[in-house]
């Protein structure tokens, strides 16, 4: 907080990343009123999500790399599924009726982008991946800063140019393994044009039939990006026109989703999810 009131003094712009674990994702409304008082007008919020092994590896480790089929369970400072997805919509809910233009949360941009149809600029929510690569101190090249492991190893800086690592067929064959791994779930999933699977980090559950490779987080995102839907169509409308996307404020305050779900019950002027 310190170094924050030196940031605010000179006006040095910055941005909140907040973690959410297992206790503070059922205190999204004080986390998000916190965030606002401190001055952050940029906020991002990643979800802790890790495994913990039941027996350590001979060097004492326990938690696991991502797809490990190693037996395990989820660390108990994870963050619920579909708690996660019930902290981003408490958090949209206070943003979409006063914060629009005035507050810039990473998820609700990226979101946009998806319902507008253009390109996620978030590698998590990409149909592949790739481009956000990780150096270490020493000048090695990983695959991605959630999958520094010796399998993902590139080479080094020293030895040789980033271009070249970053274009590897080992690295290109990383990016498309996002698209080819997603399980027949996620493929009929209706907001798989928002997710496209998250994460490969966090796709270590089954589905339903016991296909391996489901979203450990897919059930909460399922509940937000659904509850989002309206408010989406309405800024991605308004984007369209040329209009301000702020104006959802007005919308929402208005009870415009209420009308915009009794639309879809009796099938009148109901859009689909894109």
């Amino acid at each position: 907080m310190r170094g924050l009131g030196f940031l605010k003094k000179h006006g040095v712009e910055f941005n909140t990343l907040t973690v959410i674990n297992r206790k503070n994702s059922y205190r999204a409304h004080e986390v998000y009123r916190f965030l606002k008082e401190i001055g952050s007008k940029y906020l991002q919020f990643i979800p802790i999500v890790e495994q913990v092994a039941t027996k350590p590896d001979p060097n004492g480790l326990v938690l696991l790399k991502p797809y490990s089929r190693q037996q395990s369970a989820v660390s108990d400072w994870s963050v619920e599924p579909l708690q996660f997805g019930k902290f981003l919509q408490q958090v949209f809910d206070d943003w979409v009726i006063q914060d629009v233009g005035r507050v810039f949360v990473q998820i609700f941009d990226v979101a946009l982008e998806s319902w507008h149809g253009v390109p996620q600029s978030l590698c998590v929510f990409k149909p592949t991946c790739g481009s956000a690569l990780a150096v270490e101190h020493n000048g090695d090249v990983y695959s991605c800063d959630h999958f520094v492991y010796p399998d993902n190893k590139l080479g080094n800086i020293m030895q040789k140019a980033l271009a070249s690592l970053v274009d590897s067929p080992q690295q290109t064959r990383f990016g498309n393994a996002k698209e080819i791994g997603l399980p027949s779930d996620c493929r009929a999933c209706d907001v798989r044009f928002a997710c496209n699977g998250e994460c490969p980090k966090h796709r270590f559950t089954q589905t339903a039939s016991g296909e391996y490779g489901l979203n450990y987080l897919c059930a909460g995102y399922k509940h937000f990006f659904h509850h989002i839907d309206p408010y989406m169509r309405f800024m991605a409308e308004e984007l369209k026109k040329n209009g301000a996307p702020a104006r959802v404020m007005e919308w929402a305050r208005s009870g415009g989703r209420q009308r915009a779900s009794v639309a879809v019950k009796e099938g009148r002027n109901a859009p689909a999810l894109v």
